[in-house]
């Protein structure tokens, strides 16, 4: 989500981030399995089904990189993480990615050394309150009580909203989703701000979502993405380019379905068969087999097909595809050439 506020915590991740050792493929390789880094719980985005099996969103990008890099799509240990937990938990190793509704910011880039290696969900922070309360326009929220993820910038991005327009709050600090739900469930906030997405996660998940609405404004912008270490540039490039596989394979047709029947013979489009290993040797440029995209696309599908499954306008979540359609749609999504 956003940007840590912890005193101390930048200089504290920062120091971890430095000593962390690069060669994450070979530690990837050696234990069999990839450590990722995720929410606690985000219906759509990541959370454990009724099986104990985690799946969403950001699940699904875990799923690809681990089978590029190990072959099998369930070789993922997930890590549950918090507003607090997620940074420390990537610079000290415990983690080999993070993938958990987190935001691409300056700081985080440069002063906590972290890498950030492409955007799965272009966002902004919004406002969820019951329809009881009457309220059709955040500016109407003087005086409210505003239930608030600690460990974000959605601490400044409110305080820089309700002072913009002279208004005031009340803020109700809580540490996850799961905590913001049942303190706003239970009245002890009027409002709950977090990313707009989250808030149709969340709501999806009311027993009378309709009793509920989430408020017009958009109040930042917050590019939401996959994000490694510092220091391992040959890692970043497997996970960013497994991401940026998922989003080509959308703009090029190539589905779970057909993937089967483009790989038998060379295709007519020589990115397709660049992009599916049938010509050239992109997979050898990252230490990977020459069907490692293949792989990462058979693991759940092309990045539309995940989208539709887990958080689009057909699922509960009902999220349309707005900034994160493909760039010939209008939207922001755009994978490098694969040459």
């Amino acid at each position: 989500m956003k940007k840590s506020i912890i005193p101390g915590a930048l200089t504290m991740v920062a120091c971890a981030a430095a000593s962390a050792g690069a060669a994450t493929l070979d530690d990837v390789k050696g234990r069999g399995k990839l450590n990722c880094g995720t929410n606690t719980g985000l219906v759509g985005f990541a959370a454990p089904d009724a099986n104990g099996d985690w799946q969403g969103f950001d699940v699904a990008v875990c799923r690809a990189v681990a089978a590029a890099v190990l072959g099998d799509s369930s070789a993922v240990e997930f890590v549950p993480t918090t507003g607090k937990t997620r940074f420390t938990a990537l610079a000290s190793g415990e983690i080999d990615m993070l993938v958990r509704n987190t935001t691409w910011t300056f700081s985080r880039d440069v002063d906590l050394k972290f890498t950030f290696v492409g955007v799965n969900y272009y966002d902004g922070q919004g406002f969820m309150v019951p329809k009881a309360l009457g309220v059709s326009s955040a500016k109407e929220l003087d005086g409210a009580t505003v239930c608030i993820q600690t460990g974000t910038t959605t601490e400044l991005n409110l305080a820089d909203f309700f002072r913009v327009n002279n208004i005031s709050y009340e803020p109700v600090p809580i540490e996850t989703n799961e905590q913001a739900q049942q303190q706003y469930l239970a009245g002890a906030c009027d409002v709950y701000t977090t990313d707009a997405s989250g808030l149709a996660a969340t709501r999806a998940t009311f027993e009378d979502p309709s009793a509920h609405v989430v408020l017009p404004e958009i109040i930042s912008k917050e590019p939401l993405g996959p994000l490694v270490r510092h220091g391992d540039d040959e890692w970043a490039d497997i996970v960013r380019w497994t991401l940026n596989a998922l989003i080509a394979a959308e703009e090029y047709g190539v589905t779970s379905a057909n993937i089967d029947e483009l790989t038998a013979t060379v295709t007519t489009n020589p990115e397709v068969n660049r992009l599916l290993g049938t010509e050239g040797a992109l997979g050898g440029m990252l230490g990977l087999s020459p069907d490692w995209a293949v792989k990462a696309i058979k693991a759940g599908g092309n990045y539309g097909e995940l989208f539709e499954k887990y958080i689009g306008q057909n699922t509960p979540i009902g999220l349309a595809r707005g900034l994160n359609a493909q760039w010939t749609d209008g939207g922001l999504m755009y994978a490098p050439p694969f040459r």
